[in-house]
């Protein structure tokens, strides 16, 4: 027999929903992934540099072209300088990158500060290492962090503290005074910060991403993680990055290179050309602003209340309307009745919530988005 390090984790509710919707035929807005193609020369550049031999093993903190490449886009955008040699390393996707950074500091009896909704990888990585997650919850509509709770929850044996932003589900952001409130707390203390910063290009209405590394004082106890799936829609080809200060980087890359050692090489060398063209992630942000919208437009008219996404490519709406089943009950109701799969919001939570709130990717074909206005009213006439 194994005794389980994640007794009470189930299957992803990413991949339960996918299935659903296979399974009924039904329009799948759940899991969070594009259906349009990606750059034709982007796929030219992978070809490329399959095609010159670019077939063997990358180095295990990657490829040079690459690292630098990021680290030019970094300072570029962020003002602020990671040395590519010794300061960033691509990954298995972000979700390795966070895995492998929660191992290296999470001991038995450490506890990690989780703001919730959370992404379902930060929690079971915590376990899974011995350690305990603090859950802090984000109250819609605006899913602020608050503070003073942070404050109070951080005990002697807080370790780490996990932030989102843009923040998956709910697609807030953080400013300048989180940032300022953040210092304050891990100020002379033992407390380290991993910052999921993958939505980084997709932020809306003029805004603008703050990274943890723009404050000198979260910088030197941060591993910033990203990656490129969801700027360049290519989450399939799975390649991340971690950022972070060369003591970090070194204790990093120990387990990083027993977990995959290296990542797809002709891949590397494809980004780090296609990174060249500052276009190619600063349009982004437009892309997504433009799908956002035109769904919203869409269903403007429905009972269905959209929250504001400030960014990522997903939206919450409330269905408080429509129904008064939980979130996980009414969204099997839309696959079997509506023809959609959505993500409900409670599996974000590490403890039943009353929200009404379900989760949609709007990162989809236009004709795919009318499709799904289209069910949705026809949804909610049948339901008159």
């Amino acid at each position: 027999m194994i005794d389980s390090k994640l007794k009470n984790i189930g299957t992803s509710i990413f991949a339960v929903m996918t299935k659903l919707a296979n399974e009924k035929n039904a329009l799948n807005l759940s899991q969070g992934f594009p259906d349009f193609d990606i750059s034709p020369n982007l796929i030219e550049l992978v070809n490329h540099f399959m095609k010159s031999g670019k077939n063997q093993y990358a180095p295990m903190p990657g490829i040079p072209e690459l690292r630098n490449m990021i680290s030019k886009k970094i300072e570029s955008l962020y003002n602020c300088k990671y040395n590519f040699e010794d300061e960033i390393t691509i990954t298995a996707g972000a979700t390795q990158a966070l895995y492998t950074a929660i191992s290296l500091l999470i001991k038995p009896g450490d506890e990690a500060i989780i703001f919730e909704p959370a992404y379902d990888s930060y929690a079971p990585s915590v376990i899974a290492n011995g350690g305990k997650s603090v859950f802090i919850s984000l109250e819609p509509p605006e899913f602020n962090i608050p503070w003073e709770k942070v404050r109070s929850s951080v005990t002697e044996r807080t370790k780490l503290i996990i932030l989102n932003s843009p923040h998956n589900p709910t697609g807030a952001i953080i400013n300048s005074d989180d940032i300022k409130e953040l210092e304050e707390i891990v100020r002379e203390k033992n407390i380290f910060i991993i910052s999921d910063e993958v939505y980084e290009h997709i932020v809306f209405d003029e805004r603008k991403h703050i990274s943890i590394c723009e404050s000198d004082i979260l910088r030197k106890s941060s591993f910033i993680i990203s990656s490129f799936g969801k700027t360049f829609h290519t989450t399939g080809w799975k390649i991340g990055y971690c950022s972070a200060p060369k003591l970090l980087t070194d204790e990093f890359r120990k387990l990083h290179q027993f977990i995959v050692f290296a990542v797809n090489t002709p891949i590397q060398y494809a980004y780090a050309e296609y990174l060249k063209d500052e276009k190619n992630y600063l349009e982004v942000n437009n892309f997504y602003q433009k799908k956002r919208d035109y769904f919203l437009s869409l269903i403007k008219d429905s009972k269905f209340k959209p929250l504001e996404s400030k960014g990522t490519y997903f939206q919450l709406l409330d269905y408080s309307q429509i129904s008064d089943k939980n979130d996980y009950d009414f969204s099997i109701e839309l696959i079997d009745k509506a023809g959609i799969a959505v993500i409900p919001l409670s599996p974000f939570y590490s403890e039943q919530n009353k929200n009404k709130l379900i989760r949609i990717c709007f990162a989809k074909r236009d004709e795919v988005l009318q499709e799904a206005a289209q069910k949705i009213k026809n949804y909610e006439y049948n339901k008159i």
